[in-house]
């Protein structure tokens, strides 16, 4: 496992670019399996979760070219379905998350989908229930091994639109429903849909590939089914998780920073959520500029005065992806705030290791923690920690490169899985980082 030596303390300076959206390339990708015609999906971020289903399409008989850096042509004109019933597609497939979106897209074209338990981040039970019901209601037929943690769906012929009121609105479950709704005979209406940018975007790159999609953005989505997709070209938007830990990593390190090509109309609460914060942060043009805190930032109180509280919700509610970050950047505000996160039980349990920097946390339960701010009068302290998952690696780099010292990071593949080539860039804004 990798590790990261961090000498912090050190304000930073710069201009960044953010990287393609991981969570958006999680989905885009899959729908070349709906397709025997050419896909070109440009922006894609070179991170590990993402070359892993690259890697998963390509054992799957898909066709790929790289045509230069984040930009692929894909072709799924020889899918080998056979190859989901082998024993090194349960390995591959339990490994990621973001593969249970194949299931959709190869139910609607070749009439059966398998996948295994996935993997990804261990931030508390993440159900599939919302994907598999959408399937039945379909009119696919659901398997499930309990042995082998193997789920499967199976249907002869077209699948049959249908109108389901989603039971959450789980992005992931909207998106493979999406899919498989497209290809399928008659009108499909799904009531409490997810309308995330990611979401939004993968409807508007269907109805470039001849899908009728309306409703695009809304929590109601209806999909007139057609007989055939074709190919089509699709870049992916910046990704505005990362842009959120640039701003935060800004503040903490009193860093002047410009985040370029942002997409200001994507990126929803997380501006307004930072500001509340006390952060800095201007628009100018599609640019974020943070200028250097060099006073600090205070966070502000609801309107009767009472402590700010700062939760996730669906879109266009604020994201949960940045929960771990708004916490870290809190351990140095002016002021309190009480972090509320609704959707994962276990997304908080990296507040240990604050805490032995010197972070002032009190965990309240599994979903919330008040955070007392520092207001840069005590440094964090430098200490060796492990990165738990993608969010919470991130902001342990973060409060490593504020705190006095040189902190190690263990394990950061899982920070590799969602930011590419992270140590590079830092390195470039003048950040003392080392990948052992």
């Amino acid at each position: 496992m990798g590790t990261f030596k961090i000498e912090g303390g050190k304000p930073l300076k710069g201009i960044v670019q953010p990287q393609g959206a991981k969570n958006e390339a999680l989905q885009v990708l899959c729908p070349v399996l709906l397709t025997s015609e050419k896909v070109r999906v440009t922006n894609i971020p070179d991170i590990i979760d993402v070359n892993k289903l690259i890697t998963l399409l390509g054992n799957l008989g898909v066709k790929i070219q790289k045509n230069g850096p984040g930009d692929y042509t894909f072709q799924a004109d020889d899918v080998n379905v056979g190859y989901l019933e082998t024993e090194a597609f349960k390995k591959e497939g339990g490994s990621l998350r973001g593969s249970i979106m194949i299931v959709g897209p190869l139910l609607a074209r070749f009439g059966k989908g398998f996948i295994p338990k996935p993997g990804g981040d261990k931030i508390g039970r993440r159900r599939l229930d919302t994907h598999f019901e959408g399937f039945i209601n379909l009119g696919a037929k659901f398997r499930y091994n309990r042995e082998d943690h193997f789920y499967g769906v199976e249907n002869k012929g077209r699948l049959k639109g249908a109108y389901m009121l989603l039971d959450e609105a789980s992005v992931t479950g909207t998106a493979n429903i999406v899919m498989a709704a497209v290809l399928a005979e008659g009108t499909t209406t799904i009531y409490n849909a997810a309308c995330e940018p990611y979401l939004q975007q993968l409807c508007k790159m269907l109805n470039a590939m001849g899908a009728k999609i309306t409703g695009v953005g809304s929590n109601l989505l209806t999909i007139e089914g057609v007989e055939a997709l074709g190919g089509c070209e699709h870049r992916i938007l910046p990704d505005m998780i990362e842009i959120g830990s640039w701003i935060g990593l800004a503040a903490m390190t009193k860093s002047e920073i410009t985040i370029k090509d942002v997409s200001w109309e994507n990126l929803g609460q997380i501006p307004n959520v930072f500001r509340k914060l006390g952060i800095t942060l201007e628009q100018k043009g599609d640019d974020i500029y943070i200028p250097a805190h060099t006073n600090g930032y205070e966070v502000k109180t609801d309107i009767d005065g009472s402590i700010l509280t700062v939760s996730d919700a669906p879109w266009p509610g604020f994201t949960p992806d940045l929960l771990s970050i708004i916490l870290v950047v809190a351990t140095q505000a002016k002021g309190d705030v009480l972090i509320h996160q609704k959707m994962f039980e276990s997304r908080l349990f990296f507040v240990d290791k604050l805490i032995d920097m010197g972070a002032k946390i009190m965990l309240c339960d599994p979903h919330r923690a008040v955070v007392m701010g520092h207001n840069f009068e005590s440094q964090l302290k430098a200490t060796i920690m492990s990165s738990p998952d993608i969010r919470a690696g991130i902001s342990l780099l973060i409060a490593a490169l504020s705190a006095k010292g040189t902190s190690t990071i263990q394990n950061i593949e899982q920070i590799d899985r969602g930011y590419e080539r992270i140590d590079e860039r830092l390195r470039a804004l003048g950040a003392d980082i080392v990948r052992v």
